[in-house]
């Protein structure tokens, strides 16, 4: 099965609000930096150029966007809330009652493809 398909019936899978917070940063993801292509590592959706740029996973009670290289990223509205003791990784944890900074959001996801 393609990456993409498989990111779908991740989706699908995920009936409770995860499965929507999933699909919003997806889309988010296409509309900030549409020449990342989708793949499919770790169980994980993960969007790519030439490396690894993000990846969106699901938790029990969290849905996750991590930035391979969120280390090197500039993040002024301190958006990253988790991995940062990483050396290379940031990312940000959404609890469903979690706000997506949209506009934020998309300035670190451009800024990540970018630095790839």
């Amino acid at each position: 099965m393609n990456p993409s398909k498989k990111i779908d019936q991740r989706i699908a899978e995920l009936t409770d609000w995860r499965g929507q917070r999933y699909a919003e940063l997806r889309a988010l993801i296409h509309q900030a930096a549409p020449e990342l292509q989708e793949d499919w590592k770790w169980d994980t959706a993960v969007w790519k150029l030439q490396t690894n740029v993000c990846a969106v996973s699901q938790f029990k009670d969290h849905v996750k966007i991590n930035f391979f290289k969120g280390v090197e990223l500039d993040d002024p509205d301190a958006l990253f809330n988790s991995g940062l003791t990483s050396k290379h990784h940031r990312s940000i944890n959404f609890a469903e009652a979690d706000v997506v900074r949209t506009e934020e959001l998309a300035v670190l996801i451009k800024q990540a493809a970018l630095a790839d």
